[in-house]
């Protein structure tokens, strides 16, 4: 039998989130920049008669917890939805593995998702061309199509608008959720109730120092209300030796920092885990 086919999931993290307007619908229009981990969930893929998923890893609970998780899960959507594009019956096993927290801002389902799209394509054999694919992938999730290559990009619209950044380096960065609910809806309804004044449409920053100083995140004084502890996290890691930017990714409540270099990022990765050790930390390096 073939080896099975594996996709890593990286973690998607909003470098910055501005918020420009609204649709008449009630999407808010953003503009972001996407930069993506190297480590992430794993999903593998198998030839099955029907599609069927299975679960594991420290996050898989969290999951298992939702009802209907096989049907409601967005890997399971993304192959029944290929499924139905592509006029086929052909199934597939799928083993998620979760080592992402979940509702954290960093698009752990959406990556999920992408990555579902990009395995099966591989499973089953198809070639599809990009257009469609990201199209099939934004009816799934504003961010799901930004996820499918994984790589850094600005992203307009509701998540539909996508361009390449001018800038493309590996930054080393640490991660920190403090394992908290901070829901989506919630968050930004506390940012409509705020009154705060949409952002003028900007020209992507083309360097890291334009990046750090001319941008920010619109959601994290909504989401600081409802998870007072993401202030702490930016504070403590905004002190930490080497830490170019300390920043809050999507509506949290995950934080990222990046910094000078890996001894620094390392340095501060240990200091997060001992002041905090039930928070979830990762080192990793971004791709911004």
């Amino acid at each position: 039998m073939a080896d099975p086919i594996t996709e890593i999931a990286p973690a998607k993290v909003n470098l910055f989130l501005h918020i420009v307007g609204r649709r008449a619908d009630g999407y808010h229009l953003i503009e972001s920049q996407f930069g993506f981990t190297a480590q992430g969930d794993t999903l593998t893929f198998a030839p099955a008669d029907e599609i069927s998923l299975a679960i594991d890893g420290p996050f898989a609970d969290n999951l298992m917890a939702e009802a209907d998780w096989q049907h409601s899960n967005l890997v399971t959507a993304a192959a029944r939805a290929l499924q139905t594009y592509l006029g086929l019956e052909t199934g597939a096993h799928i083993t998620l593995t979760k080592v992402l927290p979940v509702a954290a801002g960093i698009g752990g389902g959406s990556a999920d998702c992408a990555a579902a799209l990009r395995g099966l394509c591989r499973l089953w054999g198809v070639a599809i061309e990009l257009k469609a694919l990201q199209s099939l992938a934004l009816s799934l999730g504003a961010d799901i199509p930004a996820c499918l290559a994984g790589e850094p990009v600005m992203v307009r619209g509701i998540g539909e608008r996508l361009d390449p950044v001018p800038m493309s380096q590996r930054v080393p960065a640490v991660l920190v959720n403090p394992l908290r609910a901070c829901a989506t809806a919630a968050v930004f309804a506390s940012y409509r109730a705020s009154g705060k004044a949409f952002r003028e449409a900007q020209t992507p920053p083309a360097t890291i120092t334009a990046l750090l100083q001319n941008t920010g995140n619109d959601l994290t004084a909504a989401a600081v209300e409802h998870c007072p502890d993401i202030a702490t996290i930016l504070e403590t890691l905004g002190e930490q030796p080497g830490c170019m930017l300390a920043r809050m990714s999507g509506s949290g409540a995950t934080c990222f920092a990046l910094f000078e270099t890996d001894a620094a990022a390392s340095a501060a990765s240990q200091h997060c885990r001992t002041c905090w050790p039930g928070y979830w930390v990762m080192q990793d390096w971004l791709r911004v």
